[in-house]
């Protein structure tokens, strides 16, 4: 009993290195948190606690009614609903345009697929603000300014090119043996591919989604240029909105931005195990 409690001493021991690596990950794990944990108790307090001595600190008075102001009063509430709307939106026309392109680039022959795919991947290169004129234009001809689809037409066509690429990569490691197979048992084209293809991808489409879900929720540029009536704006900009001209209340800035920033956290633990499913995937085929 005691050789046998003494081996499992010694499995329990952490070496010194071990250690400080976990000590390492622990205040890295801690620098990142404190932002997010200043910024919830920044929601929670008076100008005056604010620009105070109690700037880190827990608040003295926790004012919960920043957040009742910042749905009601700032309206953040219906900006939250408009950018659900608009990223749930761009997330499911890229997801499958990208998803349809990369099958073709990757599973069918033809001729001017690889002048396709260099078309597609020169949207990486175009710069955002060098498109604000031609797209604001382009929406204003079309009598689509001040809508939904000035934002989503415009974030899912800057968000396909990457999307592409990163479905790409994994559907040309899928082997083609798995379509000849299900060629044989009758399956067509659209059978191969949202039967075999698309739940081999899921690694793929949580990457993706997460990206062009960041690319919507955080942008501001073009919701602040593309729509100015309050009915479609979205959370950035409503956010921005808050901000007075001549006296600022940051307490309810607060609860908008704490509004506007957990769903991402909640958005990412949904995916995470796709996420590092991924980034296995891609450090095996390295």
């Amino acid at each position: 009993m005691q050789n046998n409690g003494t081996i499992l001493n010694e499995k329990k021991r952490i070496s010194p290195k071990e250690l400080a690596v976990q000590i390492i990950f622990w205040v890295w794990a801690l620098i990142n948190l404190f932002p997010v944990y200043w910024m919830f108790t920044f929601s929670l307090k008076s100008n005056a606690e604010i620009f105070g001595e109690n700037v880190a600190g827990l608040p003295r008075e926790w004012l919960w009614s920043n957040y009742t102001r910042a749905l009601q009063v700032g309206n953040i509430g219906k900006y939250f609903l408009n950018s659900v709307l608009v990223a749930v939106v761009t997330i499911f026309i890229v997801m499958l345009v990208a998803l349809m392109a990369t099958f073709a680039l990757t599973r069918m022959i033809w001729k001017a697929k690889k002048t396709m795919n260099s078309f597609f991947m020169l949207g990486l290169t175009i710069p955002i603000h060098a498109s604000i004129v031609p797209i604001y234009t382009t929406l204003s001809r079309l009598h689509l300014l001040n809508t939904y689809l000035a934002l989503i037409i415009p974030y899912a066509a800057f968000s396909l090119a990457m999307g592409i690429l990163i479905c790409t990569g994994f559907m040309a490691d899928i082997p083609m043996d798995l379509d000849e197979a299900a060629c044989i048992d009758g399956c067509g084209t659209w059978g191969i591919f949202f039967r075999i293809i698309v739940p081999l991808m899921k690694p793929a489409v949580a990457t993706v989604s997460i990206y062009t879900f960041l690319q919507c929720w955080n942008e501001l540029m073009f919701a602040n240029i593309f729509v100015s009536d309050s009915v479609h704006k979205t959370l950035p900009v409503g956010v921005q909105a808050l901000s007075g001209q001549y006296m600022t209340e940051w307490g309810p800035i607060g609860a908008a931005l704490v509004l506007a920033t957990f769903p991402t956290l909640i958005f990412y633990a949904f995916f995470s195990k796709k996420i590092q499913d991924s980034f296995i995937a891609g450090a095996v085929k390295g």
